[in-house]
């Protein structure tokens, strides 16, 4: 049992000093997810559009996240990225995800690591949703991770502006965000 901790503990703090520096504003004010999230809509295949840079994304593009609600209410998560280019070769990671109690939806804790690591307040924070569920932003509350999502490879300009917009209300800093390589 000591081990397991031992190795859990280790695994927070090696994410902790390879996620990268804080994106948010020290002044931003505290992190909002949406309202509410209706989960079974939500599951399905994302692109990435752009993302903080993280050492666990080290060239990646064509990244893509699958999500499958499960019978038992959580969420099976398969990322793929292409390693190098949008055309090299792909590699994958599993995780299973749940729901944070009380977030309407709004707030999930994944989990990529073999075991089981505290949950607190959830890793993947829906900061923005469009009413058809094609957009999104993801981030969390350290402001170390950002996602732009879409159910598309491309977006218009219009729908990016609308992305940067909500990042700039949750205290992003929009000048570290990588551009995602899609097909």
């Amino acid at each position: 049992m000591f081990r397991h901790l031992m190795i859990a503990a280790a695994s927070l703090a090696v994410s902790a000093c390879v996620a990268g520096p804080p994106g948010r504003a020290a002044d931003a004010p505290p992190l909002e997810a949406v309202p509410s999230v209706d989960v079974a809509r939500y599951m399905g295949l994302w692109y990435e559009i752009a993302r903080y840079p993280t050492s666990f994304q080290k060239d990646c593009e064509g990244t893509t996240a699958q999500y499958t609600l499960r019978a038992d209410g959580r969420v099976d998560v398969l990322n793929t990225c292409r390693f190098g280019t949008r055309d090299g070769e792909p590699r994958s990671a599993e995780a299973v995800a749940r729901v944070m109690q009380g977030s309407n939806g709004a707030r999930l804790f994944v989990n990529f690591a073999p075991i089981p690591l505290l949950a607190g307040d959830g890793n993947y924070w829906i900061l923005y949703l469009d009413d058809g569920y094609t957009h999104a932003v993801v981030g969390e509350p350290s402001g170390r991770f950002l996602w732009y999502l879409s159910r598309t490879p491309v977006i218009s300009a219009e729908v990016r502006a609308q992305l940067d917009a909500a990042a700039v209300a949750a205290g992003y800093d929009l000048g570290l965000l990588k551009e995602t390589e899609q097909k």
